[in-house]
């Protein structure tokens, strides 16, 4: 985040704290993992992953510290920051493993630390090293940090470019009732408390058409209005955009005056605290996305995706961590964009998929102009929910997936109660991903696809060994674990 987005007050605290965060660290070596996604990738699911996995010596053979035995005990601490909600771990596992439901997705801020005693790669390290580091993570909505860009806009910046992004495509009918009442509207005429709540109203309703799993589009500033939380109702969540502002300034006591002063309450009392004492403060970075559920939306939905990637990345400062760095404001070192469900594909196609999340990165990364470095990504199933298998069908042998489809699932008419498993056929990705990012003047109802069969399905099931239960399956999680804070571990 350029500098110029944040005052000089905002800039010392923030120096303050990470400083603490550094002095702390010299005694606990600590890492502060942030996890964020857009549009139910998973978050919830993939932290209770990590932690079972690492709590019950699950299957990791990328994660060279638990492979080389290195890896001595793994166990959850009290977190450091008694203000922010614990990530409730055993209950979300519990929904999963004993319950076989998905948890529910992130509303709010939460952490959680977990604690790894480990013996160093190198005899020189093993002297010096204390041998242990706690990750604090940092789990949040990614609707905070597509706000973070708000911070460098005013109000008419914001309004002209929202409105802008509304007038196009398929927003254009899903904004239909909040333009029309925002056209109507005289921004010189006196503030109206009724009149900016039903603007209000109006725009979080076309925010939430889009991010219905039926549009499932993903840039949808500002967050709040789709998680208002105890702000709800407040005026730092009544306003709205309004088009054709011009440059006049407004009047005191003018419906205008008053949506600027809302836009600009919304930064201090929402995006400002949580760049300040959560964001900031980070030092690892993952990023969920949904990639199959974009593009079985079409390339409008895949163009957004990339859209609220490149407004995600614009947010990062990759770069090496130090001392002197936290003087100067501390640098994320590393951030992982993976595309999560690839279980809902076979194998075949879990390279096309990284292969499109990678396209999706690298769009997005030349868009803001930065580089690459520190960024990278995967195709992960944090929970691994089906299994492969082949059928021969029409005298072809066809790659299937077989999982138990969640209730009211429909496959070829089907409807499922949620007990029966079945074998599908998920499709395949093409092989370059290039023309899935063509998007057309006019959305058509035969617009071409890859012929992709997204079902949901269940949690599975897990079986006992020695009356244990075995750790949550998965998809490439060590992987992930290796790049997040593998050298760490060193």
């Amino acid at each position: 985040m350029p500098p110029s987005l944040t005052s000089f007050k905002d800039d010392a605290l923030i120096a303050f704290d990470n400083l603490t965060d550094r002095a702390a660290g010299l005694v606990h070596p600590t890492i502060r993992l942030g996890v964020t996604g857009l549009s139910r990738a998973g978050k919830t699911v993939f932290i209770s992953s990590l932690v079972h996995n690492l709590l019950h010596g699950g299957r990791l053979p990328l994660f060279e510290a638990l492979r080389s035995g290195r890896v001595s005990s793994v166990r959850l601490e009290p977190q450091p920051d008694d203000a922010i909600p614990r990530f409730q771990y055993e209950d979300h596992i519990q929904a999963l493993v004993r319950e076989r439901v998905w948890p529910d997705s992130t509303r709010a801020i939460s952490e959680l630390r977990l604690t790894i005693d480990y013996q160093s790669a190198s005899g020189w390290g093993r002297l010096f090293s204390a041998g242990r580091l706690s990750i604090d993570i940092v789990d949040y909505p990614g609707e905070w940090l597509l706000d973070l860009p708000l911070l460098g806009q005013d109000y008419r910046t914001f309004s002209a470019a929202t409105v802008d992004l509304a007038s196009r495509g398929i927003r254009r009918e899903l904004a239909e009732h909040w333009l029309a009442l925002a056209k109507s509207v005289d921004p010189s005429a006196p503030a109206d408390e009724m009149t900016a709540k039903r603007l209000a109203e109006a725009f979080a309703a076309y925010l939430r058409a889009c991010k219905a799993d039926e549009r499932s589009l993903s840039t949808l500033p500002p967050g709040r209005f789709l998680m208002p939380g105890d702000l709800d109702g407040s005026p730092a969540l009544t306003f709205a955009p309004l088009p054709d502002l011009g440059e006049a300034r407004f009047e005191k006591g003018t419906l205008g005056a008053m949506m600027e002063r809302r836009f600009e309450a919304y930064k201090s009392v929402v995006v400002k605290p949580f760049f300040r004492e959560h964001f900031a403060r980070l030092d690892r970075q993952i990023v969920l996305i949904d990639a199959l559920q974009a593009l079985n939306r079409g390339p409008e939905a895949l163009a957004d995706l990339e859209r609220a990637l490149s407004d995600v990345l614009a947010c990062f400062r990759p770069g090496s961590n130090s001392i002197l760095s936290s003087l100067l404001g501390r640098r994320i070192d590393k951030v992982l964009v993976a595309a999560t469900k690839a279980d809902h594909l076979h194998h075949e196609s879990h390279d096309r998929l990284e292969a499109l999340t990678r396209r999706l990165v690298d769009r997005a990364i030349h868009r803001i102009g930065m580089s690459g470095a520190g960024i990278d990504v995967m195709a992960i199933a944090s929970v691994r929910a089906t299994r492969e298998g082949t059928v021969r069908h029409g005298g072809e042998t066809l790659p299937v997936i077989t999982g138990t489809p969640m209730a009211g699932e429909r496959i070829n008419g089907e409807i499922f109660d949620g007990k029966r498993k079945t074998a599908i056929f998920p499709g395949d990705l093409p092989e370059k991903p290039d023309s899935l990012f063509q998007v057309p003047d006019s959305i058509s109802e035969d617009m071409p696809l890859p012929h992709l069969n997204i079902v949901r399905f269940r949690p599975p099931e897990l079986e006992e060994s020695g009356g244990a239960t075995l750790s949550v399956p998965h998809i490439r999680l060590d992987r992930a674990l290796e790049f997040l804070f593998g050298d760490r571990l060193a």
